[in-house]
C-alpha cells in the first residue's frame, strides 16, 4: 500500500506576501484561510493546483 501521498501537505502561495500556506488535506473551492505570515485573509480561487487570492471584504447589510 502506497502511504506517500496519505501524509502529504499541500502548499499555496500568499498572493501578498509570497508565505507559505499549508493545508492538510485538500482545500474546498472557495475556503477561506489566513496567511501566517502577513496575517491576510485569503479565498481559495483553485484547487489543482491551489490558487489564493485575498478574501473580497464583508460588507454590512443593513435592511436596504
Amino acid at each position: 500500500m502506497d502511504t506517500s501521498t496519505t501524509n502529504e501537505t499541500l502548499n499555496a502561495s500568499c498572493p501578498e506576501c509570497a508565505g507559505l500556506i499549508s493545508f492538510d488535506r485538500p482545500p474546498l473551492s472557495g475556503q477561506i484561510a489566513q496567511c501566517t505570515d502577513c496575517g491576510a485573509e485569503l479565498e481559495v480561487i483553485s484547487r489543482d493546483p491551489i490558487k489564493m487570492e485575498l478574501a473580497p471584504e464583508v460588507e454590512e447589510d443593513w435592511g436596504e
